[in-house]
């Protein structure tokens, strides 16, 4: 990853893009203080892998409640545990 100067950067903005469409990051800095950073938009951020993997977990308990109870659960009690803790 490579690290650029904030006036670097405003000369050079047009390329930065380009190279964060290519897949590439670069850090900028402000007195050689990291400030930003470029990166490609399909960057996945570490609270969305969270809620990701929260959300699989919540789907796996339901999949073991079908598999307990041995057939289909309703629709009802499916929104009645994804309201659990908003009261």
């Amino acid at each position: 990853m490579e690290t650029v100067g904030l006036f670097e950067a405003k000369t050079h903005l047009s390329e930065l893009i380009a190279r964060a469409e290519r897949g590439e990051e670069v850090v900028i800095t402000r007195h050689n203080k990291p400030v930003a950073k470029i990166v490609p938009i399909n960057e996945v951020s570490p609270e969305l892998v969270a809620k990701r993997h929260q959300l699989l977990d919540e789907l796996q308990q339901i999949g073991r409640e079908i598999e307990r109870r041995g057939g289909p659960i309703t629709v009802e009690e499916i929104l009645a545990w994804r309201d659990e803790g908003r009261r």
